[in-house]
């Protein structure tokens, strides 16, 4: 977890390697079948472990608070959409149609789960709000997500049936439910083992990554990609998490009026978009050759956000402390004289 606020995070480092080893040997033939299937197992394990991992205790205390629990709900899947169509429509042109998709699919997917919590630790948020907010976002991403790509996106050929909702069901929801109905057996053990399952989950990303990535490699759709196109989405990444960040908070002081700590949660948990639940959700919903493309904004801006929001948690639990310190000398001051 501390890793994820560092600067330079090595698990971004692990990602570009991915994407680098799919580039010089990309899975391709009867390793395709093999890479797919090992894929699919490796999403239902981590849906799994995020279902014994989610105290239903915690759950419960967080959602009570439910202006702000709406209020990044109403961030992830209104807010953060408006924003991504009008992009996609202010860029027409100027991105291929790939990149445009992903920009928008990117906008459509849930709020991440571990570094939402983790950086609003740091920051002296609300965690048990931003445990409930963040798991919530994940858990309603799984219907909400797939259906605002088929609403949005009907233009661009995302064609969604039965099928794909019994896929994500199958690979997301029930091992997620699985995972919540053996937690008083397994959620002592998984505690136990966090670091250690910890590698387990984002290995599983890692593989998705590859074979998606791999599948782009063998169709060639890479070779269209040019450096101002890369250039150009950094840019528009970069000033789209600004603008969300910027809106979160104002939105959190402003009109709700919220407490520092939920406005904290607010804000951390409404800005960011996951990678862990939006790879798989994407790549079934993608399943052709421009999937990596499509994946493309999301793995940049899960890269942005990381390093931005790391920047922030620090400067607001710096900001808690010197409170802190300037709080303790008053309460010295004003406790009784002793003889």
């Amino acid at each position: 977890m501390k890793k994820m606020l560092k600067l330079f995070d090595p698990y971004i480092a692990l990602m570009l390697a991915m994407i680098a080893l799919a580039a010089a040997v990309p899975v391709h033939g009867r390793g395709t079948a093999i890479a797919a299937t090992t894929t699919d197992i490796a999403i239902a394990f981590l849906f799994f472990l995020y279902g014994t991992r989610l105290s239903p205790k915690a759950a419960v205390a967080g959602f009570i608070q439910w202006k702000l629990q709406i209020a990044v709900l109403l961030c992830t899947f209104a807010l953060f959409p408006l924003l991504g169509v009008g992009l996609g429509h202010l860029m027409a042109g100027l991105l291929q149609p790939a990149l445009l998709t992903g920009l928008v699919v990117l906008c459509l997917m849930p709020s991440t789960v571990q570094s939402s919590i983790a950086f609003t630790s740091v920051a002296r948020g609300n965690v048990a709000a931003a445990l409930c907010a963040a798991s919530l976002s994940n858990i309603l991403g799984v219907f909400i997500s797939p259906l605002l790509v088929g609403w949005l996106l009907q233009t661009g050929g995302v064609a969604l049936s039965f099928d794909v909702f019994g896929d994500i069901m199958l690979q997301l929801l029930a091992p997620f439910l699985a995972g919540q109905l053996l937690r008083p057996w397994l959620g002592t053990w998984i505690q136990r083992h966090k670091q250690i399952l910890g590698y387990a989950d984002r290995g599983s990303i890692l593989l998705i990554i590859y074979v998606a990535f791999s599948k782009g490699m063998v169709e060639n759709v890479w070779g269209g990609v040019s450096l101002s196109d890369l250039s150009t989405l950094i840019v528009l990444l970069t000033l789209l998490l600004a603008t969300i960040l910027i809106l979160t908070g104002f939105i959190g002081r402003r009109l709700l009026s919220l407490p520092v700590e939920d406005r904290i949660v607010l804000q951390f948990c409404g800005s960011k978009k996951s990678l862990a639940s939006g790879l798989p959700i994407a790549s079934l919903l993608f399943p052709g050759p421009q999937l990596s493309l499509v994946l493309l904004p999301l793995m940049l801006f899960h890269q942005i956000q990381l390093i931005a929001c790391a920047v922030l948690a620090r400067r607001y639990g710096a900001e808690a402390d010197q409170r802190a310190s300037q709080d303790a000398p008053a309460s010295a001051g004003s406790a009784p004289a002793t003889s």
